[in-house]
């Protein structure tokens, strides 16, 4: 379990605003979310993998759209200052 002891998994799903399973429109903004959440500890890499129905590879890829996002996110944030 990932998750602090205090925290159920569905208050983690409910938090990070993660589908339920892995019946969803997998827009941009849930994969980032699911990768965020797996990065902060909030759900473990194997029940993200697991509940969503991904693979390895998938997962990986997402992190790297999330990287680049969120690198992205950053560079307009110093341009607009």
């Amino acid at each position: 379990m990932a998750y602090p002891r205090d925290m159920s998994i569905a208050q983690a799903i409910k938090q990070y605003g993660l589908p339920k399973n892995h019946r969803a429109h997998w827009s941009r903004a849930r994969k980032a979310g699911v990768v965020r959440a797996v990065h902060e500890q909030a759900i473990s890499f194997h029940e993200a993998r697991e509940r969503y129905l991904l693979s390895r590879s998938e997962f990986e890829e997402w992190e790297r759209d999330f990287s680049r996002g969120s690198s992205d996110m950053r560079t307009s944030q110093l341009e607009s200052v």
